[in-house]
C-alpha cells in the first residue's frame, strides 16, 4: 500500500522583537518567549499557525512580523 505524501510547503512568518520586556506583563514575556525571542532586535521563523499568530498578535506593540 502506497501512502500519498503531505505537502511539506507550511506556511513561516519572520517575527522580530523591538521592544524589551522590563516591565511586561508576565503573560506578554511567555508569549515572547514562546516564539523563540530572547534579546532586541533578535528575530525568529516560525510556523504560521492560528496559535503562533495569535501570540503575535497579542504582543503586537513589541515584535514585528513579516510573511516568509
Amino acid at each position: 500500500m502506497v501512502m500519498a505524501k503531505k505537502e511539506t510547503s507550511k506556511k513561516q512568518m519572520k517575527v522580530t522583537l523591538n521592544r524589551g520586556l522590563n516591565g511586561r506583563l508576565a503573560a506578554h514575556k511567555a508569549c515572547v518567549r514562546g516564539l523563540g525571542l530572547r534579546k532586541i532586535r533578535q528575530s525568529a521563523i516560525v510556523e504560521d499557525t492560528v496559535c503562533t499568530r495569535g501570540m503575535a498578535n497579542m504582543v503586537s506593540y513589541l515584535v514585528t512580523v513579516e510573511d516568509v
